[in-house]
């Protein structure tokens, strides 16, 4: 383990791409933003109170699994690993994990680069012996790593749903690209949100503070911001539910009124009731995502789940036959 911690580097990736990207999306004939761009400062910080709410059950029942099976989760897992933390917003579940997998370096990855480095920056105080390193990356596309992240022993944290924002072909593709980037030694600490009851998961994400709402209509000022557009918000409502057939919750953005949103270069006339879709998040049965897993080139090797089996942590080491 390192002894002492080097300077904060915060690696910013060019995102000449993203207007393109957002341009693409609201002009199909089925308007849509990446979730992504849910996730600006603004953003992370209106997530951050999602997760305190009562009808927000993936992050209390994670950290459940965690404070329970802690000791177990880092006894498969390993300790010294290089630690890195997909999505990592302010880091606060990958540090509640220090002191059990201590890990030899840590690597706070998220598209929000002032965010997570700030969270970065408060997290070195605590743990001076750890080096770390912040990265302000969209890792949905592609995951370069610079070199000064360790090769050996890598063990990458996906922790909450987040991995139900791909549909089952891109979740498989990332994990794969995740699989190529760990090694013969690396590994996979994942949390998946399994399937349940419709009302509850249509109330996690249309909860009764609006909480949700906010942070899902604060895209549109984020687009605003990238690419100079001009959406009233007011002008739009959260609409989030589970999709049963698909397996799948789903936020949109539903126009309260006809309107007509303008941006240099272009633009789009939405009719009242007409959606963006802002957000899928899938739920899986337990078998399905170890296939998942194992299909990516992954062996899970341990899961663990709460006592109502909503949701699971599954440990997955990189296969010998996927090298």
């Amino acid at each position: 383990m390192m002894t002492s911690c080097t300077t904060e580097k915060l690696e910013t990736v060019a995102s000449a791409h993203v207007p393109a990207e957002l341009y693409d999306g609201l002009n199909a004939r089925e308007a849509t933003i990446s979730p992504k761009f849910l996730y600006d400062a603004l953003g992370s910080k209106l997530f951050e109170a999602i997760c305190e709410l009562p009808e927000y059950y993936p992050t209390r029942t994670e950290a459940g699994i965690f404070a329970r099976h802690g000791a177990e989760i880092a006894r498969v897992a390993g300790q010294g690993a290089t630690l890195i933390d997909l999505g990592a917003g302010n880091c606060a579940k990958a540090a509640s994990l220090f002191p059990l997998l201590r890990p030899r370096q840590y690597v706070a990855v998220d598209i929000s680069s002032e965010f997570v480095s700030d969270a970065l920056a408060r997290l070195r105080q605590r743990f001076p012996a750890i080096e770390m390193q912040a990265l302000g990356l969209d890792f949905s596309n592609r995951l370069d790593l610079p070199a000064s992240v360790h090769a050996e022993r890598r063990l990458f944290f996906y922790p909450g749903s987040s991995l139900g924002n791909f549909t089952p072909p891109e979740a498989r593709a990332f994990l794969r690209r995740l699989r190529r980037q760990c090694g013969p030694d690396g590994g996979l600490l994942i949390g998946i949100d399994l399937a349940k009851d419709k009302a509850v998961l249509d109330a996690a994400y249309d909860d009764a503070l609006g909480v949700t709402a906010a942070f899902n209509l604060n895209v549109l000022r984020h687009v605003n911001t990238l690419l100079g557009a001009d959406f009233d918000i007011r002008a739009w409502r959260h609409v989030g539910f589970y999709n049963e057939a698909l397996g799948r919750v789903e936020m949109h953005l539903e126009a309260r009124s006809a309107q007509s949103v303008r941006w240099p270069g272009g633009g789009r006339d939405f009719a009242a009731g007409e959606r963006i879709h802002t957000e899928n998040s899938y739920k899986y049965r337990q078998a399905d995502a170890i296939g998942l897993l194992e299909q990516a080139g992954f062996e899970a090797s341990r899961v663990w789940t709460d006592p109502q089996r909503w949701f699971a942590v599954i440990h997955a080491q990189a296969a010998a036959a996927a090298e």
